[in-house]
């Protein structure tokens, strides 16, 4: 008889530990999670023995560095399924800008504002991740994993303030208010999602995406 090559995964840290036996479970606990410590093992009795001792990285060697075991980076199988993801798009720098919010599994359509006037598409990536959160913190869904592929809009968030350098029209009075909105939120709130980047030259563009490239 064939051996089986099903494996077993411990997760010592991430949103929930415990044993999982397929990599789908797995990664929905420690993708996107700070520090998550996981590895896979070949039979479920050595699993549960390690998962009671905790992680031990000496008895794992180098090529265990970090307890991951998963798929690579740049694998699509890598990708959290049940979670949401966030665009934006703009026609001109500034010019007509609008963005959106959908769920990652079939690209529904969560929410989208817009077109505005004289915006730019890294206000508009900034607008759509503050509108997420606020949205998943308000329907108590903080474990809900955020992908977005603007390293920008993560790092305004992070900031709590948006560094855009878009000078005040007559006809974009609408985006500094909600960006005035957006940083009042910040402040005034924490949030747990975790927030990854999209990895777009290995998966793809994001399922949020306008198509106008």
């Amino acid at each position: 008889m064939a051996k089986s090559k099903s494996k077993f995964y411990v997760v010592w840290k991430g949103r929930n530990t415990g044993i999982y036996d397929n990599w789908e479970d797995c990664k929905n606990q420690v993708l996107g999670y700070e520090g998550a410590q996981y590895k896979s093992f070949q039979s479920r009795t050595e699993a549960l023995s390690s998962f009671e001792s905790g992680p031990n990285l000496s008895n794992y060697g180098k090529a265990s560095k970090g307890l991951s075991s998963g798929p690579s980076k740049s694998s699509k199988s890598n990708i959290v399924q049940n979670s949401i993801s966030v665009d934006a798009a703009c026609s001109g720098n500034p010019g007509l800008m609008e963005y959106r919010g959908v769920y990652t599994s079939d690209a529904r359509q969560i929410f989208h504002q817009g077109p505005f006037k004289d915006g730019t598409n890294n206000i508009g990536e900034f607008l759509a991740l503050v509108h997420i959160l606020a949205l998943l913190k308000k329907q108590e869904r903080e474990d809900v994993l955020i992908y977005t592929d603007s390293k920008t809009a993560m790092a305004w968030v992070k900031n709590k303030k948006a560094k855009t350098t878009l000078e005040k029209t007559g006809r974009n009075e609408i985006i500094f208010d909600l960006i005035e909105r957006a940083e009042k939120w910040l402040k005034n709130n924490t949030f747990k999602n975790p927030v990854v980047k999209w990895e777009t030259e290995s998966w793809g563009e994001i399922p949020a995406d306008f198509g106008r490239k």
